[in-house]
């Protein structure tokens, strides 16, 4: 039971860790498409996403998004991730952890698809955390503020949709069921 529990907070680290930095990996990718938009962003923040939807999806209990949520925004102060938020940034990481928790809990007393699951949690915490940002930093109007909200539930579905498919891949690994079958090989 001790090793499954530490292998379950390695897995919430690791998926704290590649939210945080897969950002900033797609960020140049993003901001080609948001800059010809003239909207400050949405895309790299839903693929970010994606990685506490796949945790929150393979270790179900209900806190998870937050609690990544926090920890992502502790790492962000310590390297100095803030970004244009400044102290307010941890509001912009916890509000979309907070998001995904409600979905993820309604969602699974509704016994909703996998599929279904992570895309409604990936598109409502994307545009939770637009709208955070908006509130804190842009002070976005009309339909600059509905084309940012837009953007970022499209991708929200998108990087939900590969968030499902990441999830059934990684769900036996997590369970250990492969390393079952390979010993009885």
């Amino acid at each position: 039971m001790k090793g499954s529990r530490l292998r379950d907070l390695i897995f919430l680290a690791l998926c704290c860790d590649l939210g945080l930095f897969s950002k900033r990996l797609i960020a140049p990718a993003a901001n080609l498409i948001t800059d010809h938009l003239r909207i400050p962003g949405g895309i790299g923040t839903s693929f970010s996403l994606m990685f506490l939807i796949v945790a929150a999806e393979l270790l179900p209990f209900f806190g998870c998004g937050t609690l990544m949520g926090f920890v992502q925004s502790m790492l962000a102060y310590s390297i100095g991730m803030v970004g244009s938020m400044g102290a307010l940034a941890p509001i912009g990481y916890i509000v979309p952890g907070l998001v995904i928790d409600v979905v993820f809990f309604i969602s699974r007393k509704g016994k909703f698809s996998l599929e279904t699951r992570t895309v409604s949690a990936n598109i409502l915490a994307a545009v939770s955390a637009a709208l955070t940002a908006n509130v804190i930093v842009f002070h976005l109007r009309g339909p600059i503020l509905l084309l940012y909200a837009c953007v970022s539930m499209c991708s929200g579905a998108l990087f939900g949709l590969l968030a499902a498919a990441l999830a059934k891949r990684l769900k036996p690994l997590l369970r250990g069921d492969s390393l079952k079958e390979s010993g009885r090989k």
